[in-house]
């Protein structure tokens, strides 16, 4: 009722605003490091890790996953 399925449905991606998708690559420079070590980068002002970056690498990257808030992604070239 009124918008709340109370984890009864699964919710469909409509709403994601991710503007990386699965699969897709992207040439990028690695801008900050995470906290567990992957490289951080940035594609429409949305986050993207990248495992095995570091900083200042300009890379070409393959987005492994992508959630509504941050993407995976690995590095290709």
């Amino acid at each position: 009722m009124f918008g709340n399925n109370y984890g009864n449905e699964r919710r469909d991606n409509r709403g994601n605003s991710a503007p990386v998708n699965e699969g897709e690559e992207y040439d990028v420079k690695i801008e900050d490091t995470g906290r567990d070590g992957d490289g951080i980068t940035k594609i429409e002002g949305f986050v993207v890790f990248v495992s095995g970056a570091k900083v200042g690498d300009e890379v070409k990257i393959r987005i492994s996953s992508a959630r509504r808030n941050f993407a995976f992604a690995e590095v290709v070239e």
